[in-house]
């Protein structure tokens, strides 16, 4: 699965036990109604987030993925996640004028011949 948007957060790496580290990063999408999507990058994974920046186009490749825990009362939950294991940039758009092929020129057209109101006009509206 992927997600495409704008990178809007890139969390510092977390520490979270001796043998496991994480990084959170936040993709807005660019829908009708855009979601921030936020990705967690674990281990090695954490340093593919040092080349990009906040503001960047970005595709990410991700997995869902999902845990059950029973708490000490014996109720049982689901967590969802979603984890990021390559990212990539998007090519951003050419400002105005440059790296842009030139456009043929519009082609001469002939004027169109006086209007005469009084003409009849088969059009039935």
């Amino acid at each position: 699965m992927e997600v495409t948007g704008r990178i809007k957060v890139i969390n510092p790496t977390q520490e979270v036990s001796a043998s496991f580290k994480k990084r959170e990063l936040v993709v807005t999408t660019d829908e009708q109604y855009p979601q921030h999507i936020m990705i967690e990058f674990t281990q090695a994974k954490v340093d593919d987030l040092n080349n990009f920046q906040v503001g960047e186009q970005v595709k990410v490749s991700i997995n869902l993925r999902g845990r059950e825990w029973t708490n000490p009362q014996g109720e049982t939950k689901y967590f969802n996640s979603i984890q990021g294991w390559r990212i990539e940039r998007l090519q951003q758009a050419a400002p105005a004028g440059q790296d842009m092929p030139a456009m043929p020129a519009a082609q001469a057209f002939e004027p169109a011949p006086s209007f005469n109101e009084e003409e009849h006009d088969d059009l039935p509206f």
